[in-house]
């Protein structure tokens, strides 16, 4: 079974990922890993702690000589920003736990509910792990589960396609497109945008934000390529592929809604014109013409492209506070501001490739069984080969 789990707090020391059932025999390198750090802390519209951290990877076991061993990975993703809270976040008794406290929760965070959950009458306690910064560990692992998609003959691409009010055009949608091309374009984009004309009205309306001391939220889309049908299953819900990949999507901080292929827009579409039919050719097999499914049909993957889009919320720390009430003394105030984006769409769409890779690298695993790359390909080319005979 393939599992993961992360660990640290925004300003400790450090983030750290363990991943558990990864097939001997994968190529990794840090530096693989480290590129998609990178593209997390890119994007236009970010904040001040993006010019402090510089995230690289440490590979701390599980791999040698390049290649995964079988045994369980753990990568180190250390914080520079540790040495300016090492007196605050010291796990030690004497840490200075009177600094720095916070009482004045901020609307939007986890700040109040967490302080109610756990009991915390300083709500550094929640801030520090509920913070966005705990995604480098998520992409991170999640990049592992990407190179392995990689071996296996599948692509996963995110793109932004919306920012504020600002939408793009001329995008995929759930039709066909080349991948390569598709995936050069957004990196060309500051805001991981495949429009040119809407990239730079994205970047002026994120400067308008900035300005006016307010954030923007937006849409990003993750579309796959190279995906076999039958992953996942219509046996037992929870194992239905579709709710796997919403849920991943779901957990990123600040998702707010999640779609498939037509999504929202097939509820007001009729039957006979949403739904994707089914044609058979000797040489290509069943296929179908369009793809308003978004590549999952009753649970499971149909061999057409995946298509997933999140939606994400503004941030919720801003530089024009919203009103909000003192835990301790209980009077009104102006939320405090903790350094922050004034748009993180595109570094969302970065973790959103992650999770994504990495729950379908789980229903691959399922489906093929297998302890080594060798036995995992051999598995995925017979298997593709048995639908041929259908």
């Amino acid at each position: 079974m393939l599992r993961y789990l992360t660990a640290g707090e925004s300003h400790g020391p450090s983030l750290t990922a363990v991943l558990d059932g990864l097939p001997a025999g994968l190529p990794l390198t840090a530096n693989y890993i480290d590129q998609q750090l990178a593209r997390r802390q890119g994007g236009y519209g970010r904040g001040g702690r993006m010019k402090i951290e510089q995230d690289r990877v440490i590979i701390t076991s599980g791999v040698r000589g390049g290649l995964t061993m079988g045994s369980p990975v753990t990568l180190v993703v250390e914080n520079k920003d540790w040495a300016n809270w090492n007196r605050v976040m010291d796990p030690g008794p004497g840490a200075a736990t009177a600094e720095r406290v916070v009482t004045r929760p901020r609307p939007g965070h986890a700040d109040l509910t967490g302080a109610f959950k756990y009991g915390h009458r300083d709500m550094r306690n929640v801030l520090e792990r509920s913070s966005a910064r705990e995604t480098a560990a998520r992409v991170a692992a999640g990049t592992v589960a990407r190179r392995l998609l990689d071996e296996l003959g599948v692509q996963v691409t995110g793109y932004v396609v919306q920012i504020g009010p600002v939408k793009a055009s001329g995008l995929p949608g759930t039709g066909h497109i080349n991948h390569e091309k598709l995936a050069q374009s957004v990196g060309e984009s500051e805001v991981y945008c495949p429009d040119p004309a809407a990239s730079e009205a994205m970047k002026a309306e994120i400067d308008r934000a900035r300005e006016e001391g307010d954030s923007l939220g937006g849409v990003f889309e993750i579309i796959v390529y190279g995906l076999p049908p039958g992953l996942g299953s219509y046996a037992q819900r929870d194992r239905a592929l579709d709710g796997r990949l919403a849920g991943a999507l779901m957990s990123i901080q600040a998702i707010k809604g999640v779609e498939v292929g037509a999504g929202f827009t097939a509820a007001s579409t009729r039957g006979s014109a949403l739904h994707d039919e089914i044609f058979y050719a000797p040489q290509r097999g069943f296929y179908r013409q369009s793809n308003s499914a978004g590549g999952i049909e009753g649970g499971m993957s149909n061999g057409e492209p995946l298509l997933l889009r999140a939606a994400m919320k503004p941030i919720p720390t801003l530089y024009k506070p919203l009103r909000s009430v003192d835990l301790a003394s209980k009077e009104p105030f102006q939320a405090s501001v903790e350094r922050s984006d004034v748009c993180a769409v595109p570094a969302a769409c970065v973790v959103g490739e992650a999770v994504t890779a990495w729950a379908l690298a789980e229903t691959l695993l399922e489906k093929l069984g297998g302890d080594n790359m060798k036995e995992i390909c051999d598995r995925l080319a017979q298997y593709r080969e048995s639908l041929k005979g259908f």
